[in-house]
């Protein structure tokens, strides 16, 4: 049974990308031709036209991500909180390393000025030292 639906997939999964892709054509041919040629007097646009004006927009503008594009942290509002109930619950060993691997990969301008501080005061979290045993 797991096989035949696994194969199944496999045909189902490109129809629906062409039936999602040519709905969205669709609609954007019907939206062009409907405001555009009114408001702007341009052209109207076949459906292959309307299908490369959204792959090229895709393309250029992403496939929908979210949260990735420059300036914003990496994640959206919604992250703050979810990223500080994290950190809250990290030892200071996993403090201390999640802190370097930010610093890694901003370039060491993590918790910087220039940055804003927009995830706080690292610098307030202090780090304990390990106590050794005797």
């Amino acid at each position: 049974m797991k096989r035949i639906f696994f194969k199944g997939r496999f045909i189902f999964i490109p129809i629906l990308v062409a039936v999602v892709l040519s709905l969205v054509s669709f609609v954007v041919m019907q939206l062009w031709n409907n405001l555009l040629p009114a408001i702007l007097h341009v052209g109207i646009i076949t459906f292959w036209q309307a299908m490369g004006i959204f792959i090229l927009c895709k393309i250029l503008f992403g496939f929908g991500k979210g949260g990735r594009g420059w300036g914003n942290g990496g994640g959206g509002p919604w992250m703050r909180p979810r990223m500080e109930e994290k950190f809250k619950n990290m030892t200071p060993e996993e403090k201390e390393r999640f802190k370097q691997k930010m610093a890694e990969r901003m370039c060491g301008g993590f918790g910087d000025h220039r940055r804003g501080r927009r995830f706080g005061d690292w610098e307030d979290f202090k780090t304990e030292t390990p106590k050794a045993t005797e």
